[in-house]
């Protein structure tokens, strides 16, 4: 009898704890986070070069890379619009598969530098409301050549370069720059480019061309260049962000989703200083970024953040904290903030910056998510 007995409490304790060890695992296995890099190819690199570097991240705990494909300038992707520089995306393609990593492939989607589509489409460009045309003369620095949303020449642009990428053997398309330039730079930017931007100059405030009076006095009566605080005018605001995101969710992507690609965005946290409410946008993955040492914030800010991004989606999107690399502690203390604030996983800028001492700190602490 006793035997028995200490048989089925031993047997039940056992049970018990197998049972638990399963609700464990199961917990964990929803909870995998999936965590991504950002990188600028250099077309010197080896594929042997790539393949290392590749393995350390997987290792790290990384799932996916965001090699910078088209910036506006220049294509790593063969195209007849497009200046290229060789075709590094068919050469990363099979090392990051067989790495075990995804790839998405990273594009600029406003700026364009194409001297063509400068000479022979100014109209493409946003106007500023003292009427400068960004293509004649760009807000902060020269690559602020920013398109205008409003024109169905520019989607029709931006789309070509969707659907070029779409045809390649990769897991998804990261937007960036979907937006508009920012009418005020984060804080801690301030002092790099000698500014004070404690109200909305019009010198930075876009867009203000034919297209988008017309299109905006059509569904107002009213004149943008009439308004007397635009930065007050919930209707001119909502207009330009609906402008953004409709470029998203109508024109862009479809496309990609047509082919099975991921649909992802580098987005910002103060978001309407960019025009950009992508917590509208149907994407799969936003990728807010949240360099606290721009805003001249803490890692509490990042958490904050976190939180306050996951609440506002409207759509089921993933929500991964993209943070800038710091010394390791300060970056270990960025990751643990971002999940503590519901952050699906990070995204790092980038690859170029991260050194053995982070990879061997993220590769432990990466395990716990």
């Amino acid at each position: 009898m006793f035997f028995r007995e200490l048989g089925e409490k031993t047997l039940g304790l056992f049970g018990g704890l197998y049972l638990l060890n399963m609700l464990t695992c199961s917990v964990l296995r929803k909870r995998k986070s999936k965590n991504w890099v950002w990188l600028t190819p250099n077309i010197d690199t080896t594929d042997d070069e790539w393949k290392k570097r590749f393995e350390k991240l997987k290792t790290a705990g990384f799932d996916a890379i965001i090699p910078e494909i088209y910036n506006g300038r220049w294509a790593y992707f063969g195209s007849d619009r497009l200046p290229v520089r060789g075709e590094l995306l068919e050469r990363l393609i099979p090392i990051a598969k067989s790495s075990g990593l995804e790839i998405h492939a990273w594009m600029w989607t406003m700026p364009c530098l194409i001297e063509d589509i400068q000479k022979n489409h100014p109209d493409w460009y946003n106007v500023n409301r003292l009427g400068e045309s960004s293509v004649d003369k760009p807000a902060y620095v020269n690559y602020y050549k920013f398109l205008c949303p409003a024109k169905n020449e520019v989607h029709e642009f931006i789309q070509g370069t969707v659907t070029e990428l779409s045809q390649y053997d990769i897991d998804g398309i990261h937007l960036d720059y979907v937006r508009f330039p920012d009418v005020i730079l984060a804080k801690g930017l301030w002092s790099k480019y000698n500014l004070v931007q404690d109200k909305e100059y019009p010198q930075f405030d876009y867009c203000y061309c034919q297209t988008c009076r017309e299109k905006f006095k059509e569904q107002t009566g009213i004149d943008p260049l009439e308004i007397k605080e635009p930065s007050a005018d919930q209707a001119w605001l909502q207009f330009r962000y609906d402008l953004v995101t409709t470029l998203v969710n109508d024109k862009l992507i479809p496309i990609g989703h047509k082919r099975g690609k991921v649909m992802s965005a580098a987005v910002f946290p103060n978001w309407k200083n960019v025009r950009q409410e992508w917590r509208a946008w149907k994407l799969d993955a936003a990728l807010p970024m949240l360099y606290n040492r721009f805003y001249l914030k803490d890692a509490e800010w990042i958490k904050r953040q976190c939180e306050e991004g996951v609440k506002s989606l409207q759509y089921p999107t993933k929500l991964y904290s993209g943070l800038m690399v710091d010394e390791p502690e300060k970056l270990k203390e960025y990751v643990i903030k971002s999940f503590a604030g519901g952050a699906d996983g990070i995204s790092i800028f980038s690859l170029r910056s991260l050194q053995e001492e982070h990879l061997l700190m993220l590769t432990d602490l990466l395990k716990r998510y």
